[in-house]
């Protein structure tokens, strides 16, 4: 084959291929001889010469396709209405391949001729193009002109028809009524629909959306709604929501079966349209039933129905916020008996464990039920009955030191550290944080000085939780309580150690250990006696030693004794048989006045260690209450005129125990004087907030200023607004910040 252009008689040419085409279209067996031949009159209708063939060679070839289809379309219109579809594809299938053989075909009039002549979409947008180009008609593709004749020759006069026939066919496939050669008719009519404009760079769905999936989905809508109101007579909402559920899934089946992958979600769409959104108010009244009911097999299906639709899940969630903090005030509001931190605290887990798992299990962790779960725990644990300060902060600490003493009997340490983890649970829902740093304080300092913790890593593990939970300054004066304790052995090692240096007429005689502790990182009150505590002679020469040794270390200290916080072991000798006893110093004292009598009045005894008779009866009540005293007279209280004596007839099994001093004993106004510090404490604490706030942003309006405040003071406690507002007024009295000239409600840093 030459490739020179030459003369070529079209008509002799175009005989000769024409009847090649037609036995492409139609799917005729064409030799390889004979089809290479006709690729070469391709070529040389392009190229011939004087003048290029191409033009016509395109025109007759579209009139040769549409004579075709319009005998296609004769034919398949006389199949009858019965046999159209199957005519249809029949015809689509072979005329489908026979264009795609056709296009190989042509395709040096495809590259050469009809590309080089198309105006690009730049040339469009940016009008490079000659207007005698944009008057053009522009030429397509064989293949993609092939498939443009087919949509008008064809689909356009047998759409209505078609359209019918196919969404009758699919509802019989819904009815479970459809054959599986139906089956594979109806999938590849659509698909033609499809496919006659896949060639477009857009729209080139517009075609299928308009002729078939938009009156399909209009069709199964009605479909939808007339199910939907059938269940809605004949069923409950627990049948109806499985019914919804399974049609749900079938249609998303069937649109993967019949329709373009983009019709998949809109079939979804309006199938929940139909049959959940339209009776949302419904579904959300029966809610409430299965929530307060806790129905567990109802819920897992109404919550995928709702998920997909905006905005759905927020009645049910405000339900859900409503039950759990319903269930947690019953499970902590009736708590009776000596345990109640333990019931708070364990009662609050289970609930939270219980509705952790439901959401789980039900709302596949969904974090919008994550969070209401955590909105209603935290207004549970924060309830604050008849505007009393809420009882969460102190019954979680005193939780935690019941863990952390030793007096926790039949739990292990792995037991320990679990409740104790699982104890953070609960603390990070409490609001007033701080309110617990100060129980929590209190009752380590307790366990340390009287060395009743049952394991120190334990303790600082607890801490490290804490820390994590609420930064490094929420824990900061508990770290430095381990460090006193630490601290105060090396300094008892190196004064047991200059003792021994000494003589031995110096030495103490007796066990003496002192902890030193700071007094910013402890909460310690000082003694209230009025007058000073006259210290047993026994023990003078050891805090005289004490003192002389600590005042040589550090110059510049004061030292200040809490004998109500120490206390001594003494040993009975004058007894049956001999005990161990610790005892408060306080205590101590009165039975080191046995030492030189078997008995004393009060009114002395009181005398002598400088305690008024109150004092003095408190301390003795415990002892007489052991029986280690006794009363002479059989007087039913204590009071000064009593006379006590030693109880020589003393009787217990263990030769080693503790009696609790009345101190010691948590008193009822312990909690109010704690809750009065965390005020004043709050109060500071928001001082020096607006403070550092002004002085950085020098001008503020009072509602930013107390947005700032709130966001400052949030991880530890939740600031009223009451109370922000009196330390804006005590910082302008103290001439922190002034209100502006321009606005009452607007405040300046005063520098």
């Amino acid at each position: 084959m030459s490739l020179k252009p030459k003369e070529v008689d079209f008509g002799q040419t175009w005989g000769v291929l024409q009847e090649t085409v037609k036995g492409v279209i139609t799917l005729a067996d064409i030799p390889r001889s004979t089809w290479n031949d006709r690729f070469s009159d391709v070529y040389s209708l392009c190229v011939a010469y004087p003048e290029p063939l191409a033009d016509r060679l395109y025109n007759e070839t579209e009139r040769f396709l549409d004579n075709h289809v319009i005998q296609l379309l004769e034919r398949v219109r006389g199949q009858g209405e019965n046999g159209l579809l199957q005519a249809y594809h029949r015809a689509w299938n072979e005329y489908s391949q026979g264009i795609n053989y056709l296009h190989r075909l042509y395709l040096y009039l495809n590259q050469q001729h009809i590309k080089k002549q198309k105006v690009t979409e730049a040339e469009i947008i940016y009008g490079t193009s000659s207007p005698n180009t944009a008057d053009y008609q522009e030429q397509m593709e064989i293949g993609e002109l092939g498939l443009d004749i087919w949509k008008k020759k064809m689909i356009e006069p047998l759409k209505d028809s078609l359209v019918t026939l196919l969404l009758e066919g699919i509802h019989a496939d819904r009815m479970g009524e459809a054959q599986p050669a139906t089956t594979d008719v109806i999938c590849g009519v659509i698909e033609s629909f499809v496919r006659v404009e896949a060639y477009k760079m857009k729209g080139e769905l517009v075609m299928y959306q308009e002729t078939f999936e938009k009156p399909f989905l209009e069709s199964s809508g009605e479909f939808y709604s007339r199910e939907a109101s059938e269940l809605l007579q004949q069923s409950n909402v627990t049948r109806y929501m499985e019914r919804v559920t399974w049609r749900l899934g079938q249609e998303e089946l069937r649109a993967r079966k019949f329709l373009h992958h983009t019709s998949v979600a809109k079939v979804r769409h309006c199938c929940e349209d139909k049959m959940v959104t339209a009776h949302v108010a419904w579904l959300h009244t029966e809610a409430e039933l299965m929530i307060e009911k806790e129905r567990k097999r109802d819920l897992s299906l109404l919550y995928p129905l709702l998920r997909p639709l905006s905005g759905a899940l927020t009645p049910l969630i405000q339900k859900i916020i409503s039950h759990i903090t319903l269930q947690g005030l019953n499970a902590i509001g009736n708590l009776q008996g000596d345990n109640v931190h333990i019931q708070f605290v364990e009662s609050m887990l289970d609930v939270h464990t219980k509705y952790s798992d439901m959401i789980v299990e039900i709302f596949k962790r969904d974090q919008a039920f994550i969070a209401a779960l955590d909105k209603a725990c935290s207004a549970a644990v924060n309830h604050r009955p008849a505007r009393q300060p809420a009882r969460a902060p102190e019954l979680l600490a005193k939780y935690c030191d019941s863990l952390l003493k030793k007096s926790a009997k039949g739990i292990s340490e792995s037991e320990i550290e679990e409740k104790l983890a699982k104890s953070i649970t609960v603390f990070k829902y409490v609001d007033d944080k701080d309110v617990f740093q100060k129980f929590y304080a209190r009752m380590l300092a307790k366990r340390l000085i009287h060395q009743q913790s049952q394991s120190m890593d334990a303790e600082e593990t607890m801490i490290d939780r804490l820390k994590q939970t609420c930064g490094y300054e929420f824990t900061n004066k508990l770290h430095r309580m381990f460090t006193d304790m630490s601290v105060s052995m090396d300094l008892n090692s190196k004064f047991m150690a200059n003792l021994r240096e000494r003589d031995t007429d110096d030495q103490l005689g007796i066990g003496f250990i002192v902890y030193v502790l700071q007094a910013g990182a402890w909460p310690l009150s000082l003694p209230p006696p009025p007058g000073p505590f006259h210290v047993p002679q026994q023990l003078e020469k050891s805090i005289q030693s004490f003192e002389t040794f600590y005042h040589a270390q550090f110059s510049g200290r004061k030292l200040t004794w809490l004998h109500h916080l120490c206390q001594g072991e003494l040993k009975f000798n004058c007894l049956k048989k001999p005990y161990l006893v610790t005892v408060q110093t306080y205590q101590m004292a009165l039975l080191l006045l046995f030492e030189h009598c078997d008995s004393i009045p009060c009114r002395e005894a009181a005398a002598s260690l400088r305690l008024s008779n109150d004092q003095l009866i408190k301390h003795a009540s415990s002892l007489v209450d052991c029986k280690i005293l006794k009363k002479c007279n059989d007087t039913t209280e204590l009071d000064e005129d009593t006379i006590l004596m030693l109880n020589f007839d003393y009787y217990n099994k263990r030769t080693k125990f503790r009696v609790t001093g009345a101190l010691q004993r948590d008193a009822p106004h312990d909690a109010e004087a704690t809750h009065r510090s965390v005020d004043d404490d709050r109060k500071l604490y928001l001082q020096a907030a607006i403070v550092r706030i002004m002085k950085s942003r020098k001008l503020l309006r009072h509602n930013q200023l107390v947005q700032e405040v709130l966001s400052q003071s949030k991880v530890t406690f939740v600031p009223s607004i009451g109370m922000i507002k009196k330390c804006i007024e005590a910082l302008i009295d103290k001439q922190y910040i002034e209100r502006t000239s321009n606005s009452a409600d607007e405040y300046s840093y005063v520098a």
